[in-house]
């Protein structure tokens, strides 16, 4: 599907700018003759005669008419069929500067933003089943954030690179070194060794509007470089689940195909308010069109610059403690009065969770004001604090609701998740546990098979 290195020879180039009288005289009156009656034409044979010459006239003056017109438009040269062109003069596509405050046209958003975007290419090598190295490929976009060649794009377009070829726009290509990424945001930035670049201009997600006209720059296919898609904005802030990590999109009708990712969304001032980053072609065995998504830009302005200066996302909010979605199975299995909500399988002693009082066995429902029904909505809810926020929770605990205060730590980089993995997604007599003990394993066991005082 994609071209694991950018080939001039491969672009796709276009253009940039075509009735004789009935008067018979009586015969000789002759005697004797045998009377012969007299034929008569009758009204249908008059008729045929009439409309025969009729028909006749109207060819011969039709045919003249159209030659005479052809002749006329062609001058009177007398051969030949017209042909119009239009006269009209074409106005030049102008690149003009992004400000904030001139609204442009599609083209001429192309035009002052196209050397903004870059096309990636990736390599990556694997060890197969009998001990061979097998190298794959793979294609997305991006756009560049500084002068210095800082590029952005999605952590899904690098993760598991060997290598990472950026090529601009006039065609020069670069060998870039990944500075950092995270998969929570699915956001990364890029080094290449180049100055003097055009920076993109970010704009602002929350002045996005639904029904706004947006246009996506990218790399579909991996061949069809610096390629533009419009459509409009469908959803401000449509919820979904991307291989199980929760997001809050920009919901739009352009059209996304892989390779896209990692590109800007542009708004018609030339901003930046999203970076492309999914679509959904089927749903739940149902095809589909017009359905692509976009990180607001709002939500990772910072997030980039954290990576930018160290590398990696810092101090994102964790709360020490393993978690699992709540479900019914549990709840009739444990004995427990609520089937949604966010359960706690184990603690870590003197983290944050430890310190809030939470316990295994309890059921988070609530953080601040945001209902949680599943570990993949607190894995949303944490991304609106930072390490040394503290939020309110509430937790249903031995049939009756309580709330606490919980100040988050600092989540460890090793880590890789706000919170462990979820524990729910399979059966079991646990409630799906996956077999992962956690450290206080023996409190477990006697929550569930001992006595529950």
């Amino acid at each position: 599907m994609y071209n694991d290195e950018f080939n001039n020879n491969d672009m796709y180039r276009f253009t940039n700018r075509d009735m004789p009288r009935d008067d018979y005289a009586p015969a000789p009156r002759q005697e004797n003759v045998p009377a012969v009656p007299a034929q008569r034409s009758g009204f249908f044979h008059r008729t045929w005669v009439k409309i025969t010459a009729l028909v006749l006239a109207c060819v011969v003056a039709g045919g003249a008419a159209g030659y005479g017109g052809a002749a006329l438009a062609k001058g009177g040269s007398g051969s030949g069929t017209a042909i119009s062109e239009s006269d009209r003069t074409v106005t030049a596509v102008k690149v003009k500067k992004v400000d904030g405050k001139t609204k442009m046209q599609p083209a001429e958003v192309y035009a002052s933003t196209v050397n903004s975007t870059v096309s990636i290419n990736c390599s990556s090598q694997s060890t197969n089943i009998f001990g061979q190295t097998t190298q794959s490929a793979s294609s997305g976009s991006g756009f560049i954030i500084s002068e210095d060649g800082y590029i952005v794009t999605n952590y899904h377009v690098i993760n598991g690179a060997s290598s990472v070829k950026v090529t601009l726009y006039n065609g020069a290509t670069y060998d870039a070194t990944v500075i950092g990424g995270d998969s929570d945001y699915d956001v990364a930035v890029l080094k290449i060794n180049a100055t003097g670049l055009t920076p993109v201009t970010l704009g602002n997600s929350a002045d996005v509007n639904v029904g706004d006209s947006v246009l996506a720059i990218g790399n579909p296919l991996g061949e069809l470089t610096f390629s533009m898609s419009g459509g409009y904005v469908s959803s401000c802030n449509r919820a979904i689940n991307v291989d199980g990590t929760p997001f809050n999109m920009i919901q739009v009708d352009c059209s996304i195909n892989p390779g896209n990712s990692g590109g800007p969304l542009m708004n018609l001032y030339g901003e930046v308010v999203g970076i492309v980053s999914a679509k959904y072609s089927t749903y739940s065995s149902t095809t589909v069109e017009g359905l692509g998504f976009a990180i607001p830009i709002d939500d990772v302005k910072s997030i980039i610059t954290d990576i930018m200066e160290n590398g990696a996302v810092t101090g994102k909010a964790y709360m020490a403690v393993t978690v699992g979605t709540m479900n019914s199975q549990m709840a009739a299995q444990y004995s427990i009065d609520i089937d949604q909500g966010v359960f706690v399988y184990s603690v870590v002693k003197g983290g944050a969770g430890d310190k809030a009082g939470l316990r295994l066995g309890d059921v988070i429902t609530k953080m601040g004001d945001t209902t949680l029904t599943s570990r993949q909505d607190l894995s949303a809810a944490l991304k609106s604090y930072r390490a040394g926020d503290t939020a309110t929770l509430t937790v249903f605990r031995d049939g009756s609701y309580i709330t606490t205060d919980i100040t988050f730590d600092q989540q460890p980089q090793i880590t890789g998740t706000d919170t462990e993995e979820d524990t729910s997604q399979s059966g079991g007599n646990n409630g799906g546990y996956n077999g992962q003990i956690p450290e206080n394993w023996q409190d477990f066991y006697n929550y569930f098979f001992g006595n529950r005082g």
